[in-house]
């Protein structure tokens, strides 16, 4: 799992037969080392300064996030001089991330293997999910796709 800080993609080969607790394993595992998975950090810009205080300028609407908050998460780690910019509404957690500055932000492919062992039914609805192939190794199923998917995902020109 360190391996995937230095990494473009992940391929997270998953056993279709085991539910999602897997997927929901490993994916709890990498939010766990500051790996965020399948989404792009957000747009906020975050300076310490010298003094005057906490300067805050949200261009859009927030919903759930306020000065107040973000000076409270700020002075949770001991910071009370910066200046925030919010572009897009966030969340504390995603601010938190801003704040620490060591996330990686990596695509994942969710690859099910073994899909011959299915009923059509759960291999249309595996298909369907967001992120994921389905694959038969054994059975060389719908590998060329999912190395179509992988240069898709890449946005590598071949």
């Amino acid at each position: 799992i360190a391996t995937a800080k230095s990494c473009d993609i992940i391929l997270m080969v998953l056993d279709p037969t085991k539910e999602d607790t897997q997927k929901e394993l490993l994916t709890r595992e990498l939010e766990n080392i500051g790996i965020r998975i399948n989404c792009r950090p957000p747009d906020v810009s975050f300076s310490r300064t010298k003094g005057g205080g906490l300067k805050f300028n949200a261009t859009v609407p927030l919903s759930s996030f306020d000065r107040e908050t973000c000076q409270s998460v700020l002075q949770q780690y001991r910071i009370f001089n910066a200046d925030v910019v919010i572009r897009e509404d966030i969340t504390v957690d995603q601010f938190i991330d801003v704040i620490d500055g060591n996330r990686k932000y990596c695509k994942v492919l969710y690859v099910y293997n073994k899909v011959d062992m299915l009923d059509l039914a759960s291999v249309d609805r595996l298909a369907r999910e967001p992120y994921s192939v389905v694959i038969s190794v054994n059975r060389k199923l719908n590998l060329d796709f999912l190395l179509e998917r992988l240069w898709h995902e890449m946005e590598v020109i071949r």
